[in-house]
């Protein structure tokens, strides 16, 4: 018996350490895809930044820079949403996984938990069972408080994203209207 809390204490270090290290690689991945949209993002500004410019100088009249100057800000607005909702996806994937993680270590501990009670309940003096029924009692209603709770969470988070999504496309829509609506009245100026 007395060799058994060594190896529960090694088995249980041992899981700290896999859960610690399954933290960090998730964390790492997600600093790594955020490093990487950005790179990207910049090059891509970049090179678009250049191209604007070429374009810029090539124009002639001023109805040509007022079409050219609508036709360059639908793009811009739908990268600048594109990178945001990639923003977002990464930052949601990795607030899953880490979910994910806690969660399972939530039910690992509530299990310790229920064992501990059990072997206590075994050996605690006549009449006790009534304060291990209260104590069970009261983690079982903790256990549904949190999964409610997580539930609600969870349902909070599709909406939301569900709104950023439609927010973004009624962006990207409205911009292009008034690119578009922006061209004809620039040649009726003209």
């Amino acid at each position: 018996m007395s060799y058994a809390i060594p190896e529960q204490f090694a088995s249980a270090n041992k899981a700290n350490i896999e859960t610690l290290l399954t933290v960090a690689n998730t964390a790492f991945a997600s600093a790594e895809r955020f490093a990487a949209l950005n790179l990207n993002t910049a090059r891509s500004i970049l090179e678009d930044s250049v191209a604007n410019a070429k374009a810029i100088m090539s124009v002639k009249d001023m109805q040509g820079f007022m079409g050219l100057q609508a036709s360059l800000a639908q793009p811009s607005v739908e990268k600048a949403v594109a990178y945001s909702r990639s923003m977002y996806e990464i930052a949601t994937q990795t607030s899953e996984e880490l979910s994910k993680v806690f969660e399972g270590q939530f039910a690992d501990l509530n299990k310790n938990v229920a064992v501990a009670l059990d072997k206590a309940a075994k050996n605690a003096p006549a009449g006790s069972d009534v304060a291990v029924a209260a104590v069970k009692q009261a983690i079982a209603a903790a256990n549904s408080a949190y999964d409610s709770m997580s539930k609600a969470a969870k349902q909070v988070a599709e909406i939301a994203e569900a709104n950023v999504a439609a927010a973004t496309t009624a962006t990207v829509k409205a911009i292009g209207t008034t690119g578009n609506t922006a061209a004809p009245k620039a040649k009726k100026a003209a």
